[in-house]
């Protein structure tokens, strides 16, 4: 389904209503501690700009369910956005209203306004119409850059787009589907899933959508635990959703009846508590000690894995495969982390499927070494599994455009 673009749309004199995804973690200072999200938001917020469009920018931040939240305020996004475009974001006291309104109609064309938390209004989340019809009223034409937030039918994804005409992809929605899209249906090959994270119950339809797609599947993390269970293996106190086991046979053998090549670790990490001053053991996947769990992948595995990446022309990443949240468990997902970064400087495709994993890449430094980082950790995950995006399949179609989405 081919979406208008923004690219497609001259925006002069427009006042174009922008749904990003400025959801940043700040520190208790509220200092902004990673501002991935607003860089990535400036080609398309530029254009417009260069354009001479009035800006009007929505997003949500956290959770403050449906009140406002001082720590939640958006105030911290509109100071670093006006210090990346040198040029001053006016900060709205709300996202509708009398004021906003009044803001909105002073715009000049040039001018960025940044509307204050979506989520301090309950609607925004119940995808109330007349909330959406408020925000509708200030624009003429709606940009959604917030492949983050694409995964949910919010009025500020999906009810606005009912009453503006002119819908359309900025550029970092177009770049998240492009390679997403591209990945699935056509990859260069070989093609590697490297799926890691607690819970198979959070990579079922991912793994179920992929089969036939990849060439081969490498299971790490938590998740593993299920498997190596199923298989009638000792994992100690590691992980285990008893629900799955069957499951997880059931994976096993469709891999193996549709000849897909699934490894998973051969040795492990373990530890007798999950911190810093545990004690840890590497061991084999047969000899996990049954008072200890499974925290990271060992270094043989790291070989395995690493050998099936360097074949790999592309790769997708997502779920690490341990808690490398503490350092003592984070070898493994680094290791995979830097393997990437130099498969991709050999000419692979590499796509982190947001979350865990990109917070990974960016705490190991990689962020420009890998081909595309996803800014969606749960949007990128429905995108795999083959689930439509709300957000994405509101847009204005435009017939004959190779852009793809779902």
């Amino acid at each position: 389904m081919g979406k208008l673009s923004i690219s497609d749309i001259n925006l002069k004199g427009k006042k174009t209503l922008v749904r990003v995804d400025f959801n940043i973690p700040l520190d208790k200072s509220l200092n902004i501690t990673d501002d991935r999200r607003i860089v990535e938001s400036l080609p398309t917020i530029k254009k417009i700009i260069a354009d001479g469009g009035r800006v009007i920018l929505c997003s949500h931040l956290g959770r403050p369910k449906g009140k406002p939240v001082l720590e939640m305020s958006l105030k911290p996004a509109a100071k670093r956005l006006s210090e990346l475009l040198g040029k001053e974001v006016k900060m709205a006291p709300d996202c509708v209203g009398d004021a906003v309104t009044k803001m909105v109609n002073s715009l000049k064309d040039g001018d960025v306004l940044l509307l204050e938390n979506l989520r301090y209004h309950d609607e925004e989340e119940k995808n109330d119409s007349a909330f959406a019809k408020q925000l509708a009223a200030m624009a003429e034409v709606y940009v959604n850059d917030a492949f983050g937030s694409a995964h949910r039918a919010h009025a500020s994804t999906e009810g606005v787009t009912k009453y503006i005409s002119t819908c359309a992809a900025g550029f970092l929605m177009e770049k998240e589907l492009k390679y997403l899209g591209a990945a699935l249906t056509n990859p260069k090959r070989p093609f590697v899933a490297v799926l890691g994270g607690a819970k198979i119950s959070g990579k079922i339809d991912v793994i179920q959508n992929l089969f036939g797609k990849f060439d081969v599947f490498l299971i790490g993390g938590g998740m593993s635990f299920t498997f190596f269970k199923a298989m009638g293996k000792n994992i100690g106190i590691s992980l285990l959703e008893e629900d799955k086991i069957d499951l997880a046979k059931e994976i096993m053998q469709e891999a193996k009846t549709k000849g897909l090549k699934m490894l998973l670790p051969v040795d492990c990490v373990v530890a007798d508590e999950l911190s810093e001053n545990a004690r840890t053991m590497i061991v084999s996947i047969d000899k996990i000690p049954s008072n200890m769990k499974g925290l990271d992948i060992g270094p043989e595995t790291i070989k395995l894995f690493q050998a099936e990446l360097e074949k790999a022309k592309t790769v997708v990443w997502n779920g690490p495969m341990g808690v490398f949240e503490v350092e003592k468990f984070a070898r493994g997902t680094f290791a995979i982390a830097d393997i990437l970064a130099d498969i991709t400087a050999m000419g692979a495709i590499t796509i982190v499927g947001g979350g865990d994993s990109a917070a990974a890449v960016s705490q190991r430094g990689l962020d420009n070494k890998l081909t595309h980082i996803s800014t969606g950790g749960g949007a990128s995950l429905e995108f795999l599994e083959g689930k439509v995006l709300p957000g994405v399949v509101a847009l204005t179609e435009l017939k004959g455009k190779s852009l793809k989405c779902v």
